[in-house]
């Protein structure tokens, strides 16, 4: 019975159900004439049912494949079997769209064919993919025969897919004989078939890219190494789908490699004659040959030395790290080289041996060995090292001697700075030096620098209130190329000129704000920025500041960063006023005479004794920068054999205190000199300085220098006076 003549509720619902579906669905009868499509079927056609049923459905079929389609369904009609095959139906527009056909037969219960359903299912696009597919193979193998080098293409596990016109014509084999089974056995020679069946078989079952060398028979008989080489394609989810695979001709090289082997053999026969040490190794640096004479100071045996274990076998383990490093960037550069380390002798003694290395070039230019002699040169480096070590001894003696040549005095002020610069010299904290200007505290971080561990290094001393604000930190921290203007090129900063050494900021309570925060970042961090640039640079820098201003005060100002002191202050050194170190003043002005009369050769038989006592009773303000500037200008300007100051260079303006027309009252002079006093106590007698008594009192030192001489008051017994 018919879905046109069985309209009952259940087959109108299932009619219903199939005009639903998106795909061309049909049902045919026994005979093959169609007795009902679903309207998905009228619309892509746009033809009613009573057109497409029967026989009808031939005017939606593309007139070449009709011939095709009722063979094939007279075959599946007669087989009785489901079936499918691929036409091109004709769409409501006219376009031609490829569909894959699939007929299954309806039985009934006694196994009688009562009709047939179909599905027409949409192919177009996947064939014109395949199409395309097709298309890009053949222009692969177009390009592929183009290229002057054997290409072969094998499925997942090894089987020959296609090799190029290159690999045809090399090897004489037909498209036939590379399908066939045998392809293996016509292609590699008999005495390295086994070989390489194997290694292939290993390098396809790893899946990762392998090659080997192995002779191909060529189409003339003869044979010829090749490399071949193989690299797999993989699908997205990593699963391998092809390989690919090259094969170049090798055979030159190989002759060349096999024609040096003869003659590296008969080099080793001779350089074995030669009473020295001498190795060849490959151009990566591997031992290939050791010699006789090597092996019988050593006493390491061919297979020690060739493992990757013979530098620490062959060599003192101070040297190993270093060598090692050494000569892999010298063998990188490929030009000749020396080394000089400590060979062990079998006896289990090291002696230095100069090693030099040459390489050996081919007509290419390429490094192809590398030949290494050693000379034992374990007396002349002993005798260098004695020689350094006296060298050393002297120089520790002279630095002994003149350690502080600059800083000249035996008071007792300057004394106990010279013991705290002796302790604190050989550490690398950071050190802040106080004291007024021209009290000598560039000459003090001179000398702590000199007798650190960074003595052989750099000493960069940088006046921060000499450079104006706007290029301080271009100046102490470099800058970038066009960073601001005026900048046409990259420049380092004194910070990086300082780096492995020392670095001394003078007058580093006058540094602008912003710069004080790079600083505090540089001793935190231990690295800078150059300014146009974020990235850091590390420098290995010891800081030294100074500064003649009470930071202490700036920081409650709001002028000073609080932690920057702190970073800053970790050692502090307070160096004296030469008020304070007067005892000094003798020593000094001989010191300067002697310095300043070679320089200007003079010599000086005595000194004035009225500029003597000038020189003595004089405050000196500028302490000792002031003195030494009066004595250099006395040395130049002197005519005679004797040295002589001119009084009036020594005048100064009175200070500014208000005149006392009638004495104090007893109670208001003992309260003064109980302030004073107790602010002598609190300094331990310093007067000047950001801890002195003048600094506590809010007073000028100079006015309280006055006060304490007015009243009658003796600093000096608070020196050793205790907090």
């Amino acid at each position: 019975m018919s879905m046109r003549e069985a309209q009952t509720p259940a087959t109108l619902k299932l009619r219903d159900f199939i005009d639903a579906v998106l795909a061309i669905a049909w049902s045919a009868l026994p005979d093959g004439s169609l007795d009902f499509v679903n309207k998905r079927f009228r619309d892509y056609t746009a033809l009613p049912s009573e057109q497409l049923t029967g026989w009808g459905w031939k005017s939606v079929v593309h007139p070449d494949d009709i011939p095709q389609l009722q063979t094939w369904w007279q075959d599946v009609r007669q087989s009785e079997e489901a079936g499918t095959t691929e036409k091109r139906l004709r769409r409501f527009d006219g376009a031609y769209r490829w569909f894959r056909i699939a007929a299954a037969p309806v039985h009934d219960e006694q196994a009688n064919l009562v009709r047939w359903c179909g599905i027409n299912t949409d192919i177009d696009d996947l064939k014109s993919f395949e199409q395309k597919l097709r298309q890009e193979a053949t222009d692969l193998r177009t390009v592929t025969d183009s290229i002057r080098q054997a290409i072969v293409v094998l499925s997942p596990d090894g089987t020959m897919l296609y090799v190029n016109r290159v690999f045809r014509e090399v090897t004489g084999l037909t498209i036939r004989q590379v399908n066939d089974n045998t392809f293996l056995t016509r292609v590699f020679h008999p005495d390295e078939l086994d070989r390489v069946l194997a290694g292939r078989k290993e390098g396809l079952l790893r899946g990762t890219p392998f090659e080997m060398e192995a002779r191909v028979l060529m189409k003339g008989g003869q044979s010829r190494w090749w490399l071949l080489e193989y690299n797999p394609l993989k699908d997205e989810r990593g699963q391998i789908i092809r390989w690919y695979g090259t094969g170049t001709d090798i055979d030159d090289r190989k002759r060349a490699e096999q024609e040096l082997k003869r003659s590296e053999a008969d080099l080793r026969t001779l350089i074995d004659a030669v009473r020295q040490y001498v190795t060849v190794l490959a151009p990566d640096g591997k031992v290939l040959y050791t010699n006789r004479v090597a092996l019988d100071l050593t006493g390491l045996t061919v297979g020690e030395v060739n493992d990757g274990g013979f530098f620490p076998r062959a060599f003192h383990p101070d040297d190993v790290d270093r060598v090692r490093a050494e000569r892999q960037g010298n063998l990188l550069r490929g030009t000749p080289f020396d080394l000089q380390m400590r060979l062990r002798f079998k006896n289990g003694q090291y002696r230095w041996h100069l090693f030099q290395y040459n390489p050996r070039i081919d007509e290419s230019g390429q490094i192809i060995r590398w030949y290494c002699t050693a000379t034992d040169i374990d007396d002349q480096k002993r005798t260098e090292e004695r020689l350094r070590n006296e060298n050393l001894v002297l120089r520790e003696e002279i630095n002994s001697s003149s350690m502080f040549e600059d800083i000249v005095g035996s008071s007792e002020p300057l004394r106990k700075v010279l013991r705290e610069l002796r302790k604190i010299a050989p550490s690398d904290s950071t050190v802040l030096i106080l004291g007024e200007t021209g009290t000598g505290k560039e000459l003090i971080a001179r000398a702590i620098h000199k007798q650190s561990s960074r003595s052989a290094r750099a000493f960069v001393a940088v006046n921060c209130a000499a450079i104006p604000p706007s290029l301080i930190a271009s100046e102490l921290f470099g800058h970038e190329k066009g960073a601001f203007t005026g900048a046409t090129e990259r420049r380092i900063g004194r910070f990086e000129a300082a780096n492995g050494g020392t670095i001394f900021l003078d007058e580093v309570g006058d540094l602008p704000a912003e710069v004080q925060i790079s600083l505090l970042r540089v001793l935190q961090e231990r690295e800078v920025e150059h300014v146009g640039s974020n990235k850091p640079i590390p420098v290995d820098v010891r800081v030294l500041a100074a500064t003649h201003r009470d930071l202490e005060r700036l920081v409650s100002e709001g002028k000073f960063r609080q932690d920057l002191l702190y970073r800053l202050n970790v050692v502090p050194i307070e160096m004296p006023s030469l008020r304070e170190r007067a005892a000094d003043i003798p020593l000094l002005v001989e010191y300067f005479i002697a310095r300043f009369g070679k320089k200007a050769g003079k010599k000086f038989k005595t000194i004035d004794k009225n500029s003597s006592k000038l020189l003595r009773e004089y405050e000196w303000p500028g302490n000792v920068r002031e003195l030494q500037n009066v004595i250099e200008r006395a040395v130049i300007l002197s005519d005679s054999d004797t040295f002589a100051v001119d009084e009036t260079w020594l005048r100064r303006e009175e200070l500014e205190l208000p005149r006392i027309t009638r004495p104090l009252n007893g109670a208001l002079l003992e309260r003064e000199r109980d302030m004073i006093e107790a602010a002598l106590a609190a300094s331990r007698g310093r007067v000047a300085g950001p801890a002195g008594a003048a600094a506590k009192l809010g007073v000028p030192t100079r006015t309280l220098d006055s006060k304490i001489k007015r009243l009658g008051i003796d600093k000096y017994r608070y020196k050793s006076h205790p907090n």
